[in-house]
């Protein structure tokens, strides 16, 4: 009878404790070795993750003090959660560590043949090695240096050559819907980008209304390439009628389709869309570029995709800006594919093998040099455009505590974008977030984003001089306004005071 009253009493204690739990103060719970100094900014972050905008959602935070590694506030810390951006922090220290801020990327042409007179008599190779800064008009320049050999008349087929990587062109999770935008753009080691924004395998598409209602937009292609099938619906209307246009490309296909509605004089409408297949759009703008140099190819040829013969003869190459250059549209606009491209580069590089398998081990080893804890990270791509990757917020801080004393550390944080700065490549994706003392200029982070995921980690100085590193990962939330919470606890640190 005492054994059962016992076992009684201890169900109903154990059903009670249950029923408090939410109501035990958040603050006894959420932040740990805090010291004196640093407590109350721990409980003005409590209250500011009490907001409502986050009911039933997962937030991890973690703060380290810069100078001695030490976690001054963690909440969640150690918890997996999807980092989205804030997963190239890691990509872009490995890429540096690994490869070396002067790296550089290379594009070749080459053949099998011979020049005879103004002919060379055999096949074209336009061989790419991961370059993601390629643009047209360095094709145009790969083609004026063949012109200036005295190359006129080609006897041979153009063949493309992506073979630095493999053939896997798309993340294992990515989605769908993602294919087809500029940022789920494919990979291949041979790719061409529109302007300094450098979007691999992109093109962009422009929309302008014409002078009379009832007329077909008008509509141009950056680079013009007819690798891209253009169809219009668009159609000009009054200049007080709605500007409602949609440019979007048939999966699996190049064929975009713009249609829609835009109004005399207005602004025009502008869209990134990723191509298929960006190594033939690649080889195809090659040709016409030759074409724009007199280079024309005569007899049977063809143009396709191949593999360069060991003995091939190089005619001309062009080589990328520095890696460190490199980092500059890659963080600070957070550009999906330069991240992936730089995976495959590491994995051929070190295992020679251009695939996300080798590069994903090159970025998990590199963190774990840096005393992260890779057994509780789940890696999927480079990017973070992954709804399976997790990284918990003390683990992000962890690395960039330790990159710190790295040789290359000035070029990484000079990537990663500042606050409230206007500058596209300075403040990049934070230059219209936190555009006042004290945090405009002040922090420099690196946001990520996602659908219910929003991120933020980097580096910040509070009023009294401590510099403090941050992480900040908000997922599963269905509330707007989440970066203002960031923002927020960003403040808070920034506008503390330790002497007082």
């Amino acid at each position: 009878m005492g054994k059962r009253f016992i076992k009684q009493w201890l169900l109903v204690l154990a059903v009670f404790m249950v029923a408090i739990i939410p109501y035990v103060n958040k603050e006894t719970t959420t932040y740990v070795n805090a010291s004196d100094e640093y407590a109350e900014l721990g409980h003005q972050i409590n209250v500011i993750l009490n907001d409502k905008k986050l009911d039933g959602s997962v937030t991890g935070v973690s703060l380290r003090s810069a100078d001695s590694g030490e976690i001054l506030y963690e909440h969640f810390g150690d918890v997996r959660l999807r980092p989205a951006s804030n997963m190239k922090l890691l990509t872009a220290a490995a890429a540096l560590e690994t490869l070396g801020g002067n790296y550089r990327f290379t594009t070749e042409v080459l053949t099998d043949g011979n020049v005879k007179g103004k002919v060379l008599q055999g096949n074209l190779y336009l061989k790419g090695k991961g370059d993601p800064t390629l643009l047209k008009e360095d094709l145009d320049r790969l083609a004026d240096q063949l012109k200036k050999q005295g190359i006129g008349k080609i006897h041979g087929d153009l063949i493309g050559d992506d073979t630095w990587y493999d053939n896997v062109r798309l993340s294992q999770d990515l989605t769908w819907t993602d294919e087809t935008e500029y940022y789920g753009s494919q990979v291949s080691a041979l790719t061409v980008s529109p302007n300094t924004d450098y979007d691999t395998g992109t093109v962009i598409v422009e929309v302008t209304p014409s002078s009379k209602v009832g007329k077909p937009a008008k509509w141009t292609a950056t680079p013009e390439t007819d690798y891209v099938k253009i169809i219009n619906k668009a159609v000009t209307v009054e200049k007080d009628g709605k500007k409602n246009i949609t440019i979007q490309r048939e999966h699996g296909k190049n064929t975009i389709v713009i249609d829609g509605t835009i109004p005399v004089g207005a602004s025009a409408a502008k869209e990134w869309m990723a191509v298929w297949e960006p190594s033939e759009y690649a080889l195809s703008l090659f040709k016409h570029s030759l074409k724009e140099k007199g280079i024309q190819f005569i007899g049977k040829n063809d143009m396709k995709l191949g593999k360069t013969p060991k003995n091939g003869q190089l005619l001309a190459e062009k080589k990328s800006m520095p890696l460190k250059d490199v980092l500059i549209p890659f963080m600070k606009l957070s550009n999906n594919g330069h991240a992936e491209m730089l995976a495959k580069e590491m994995g051929q590089v070190i295992y020679g093998e251009g695939s996300w398998d080798k590069g994903l081990k090159v970025i998990r080893d590199t963190a774990a040099s840096l005393g992260v804890n890779t057994q509780t990270l789940m890696l999927r791509d480079a990017s973070g455009m992954s709804h399976v990757a997790m990284i918990p917020a003390n683990e992000i801080s962890q690395l960039l505590f330790a990159i710190q004393s790295k040789s290359w550390y000035p070029s990484y944080l000079a990537s990663l974008p500042v606050a409230g700065d206007d500058d596209r490549f300075v403040g990049g994706t934070l230059r219209n977030r936190m555009k006042e003392p004290p945090t405009k200029g002040n922090v420099i982070a690196k946001t990520g984003s996602l659908t219910t995921v929003s991120t933020l980690s980097g580096y910040v100085t509070t009023k009294s001089g401590e510099r403090i590193i941050f992480s900040i990962l908000n997922n599963n939330y269905v509330s707007s306004g989440i970066t203002e919470i960031q923002d927020k606890i960003a403040k808070a640190i920034a506008s503390y005071d330790t002497k007082k």
